[in-house]
């Protein structure tokens, strides 16, 4: 009994430093369909690695997907920054 409270006092705090590793990531964009021209700034969640060159890739897929190519990424940050971006992204606030 002994040796499972010891694992178990040993193994919370790792559990737990993983889990706050694990904080979520968001990118903000731009993005453009053609015929017509129609434009829209997003801010969607990554689910991958958080960098400028995943948030890249993996936007530019969900994007394409619904028929929209992706212009730039504008910046990848954490829960800090997202609801002084709310407003901006109106309906595109966490769309794709």
């Amino acid at each position: 009994m002994k040796t499972l409270a010891l694992i178990l006092a040993l193994s919370v705090p790792s559990l737990v430093a993983a889990g706050s590793a694990q904080a979520a990531c968001y990118a903000d964009y731009k993005a453009k369909q053609d015929d017509p021209l129609r434009l829209h700034y997003g801010v969607a969640e990554l689910r991958g690695t958080c960098s400028d060159k995943a948030a890249k890739a993996e936007l530019q897929t969900r994007l394409a997907d619904q028929g929209w190519t992706l212009l730039n990424v504008v910046s990848v940050f954490d829960d800090s920054g997202l609801n002084k971006r709310k407003a901006s992204a109106g309906p595109y606030f966490l769309r794709f």
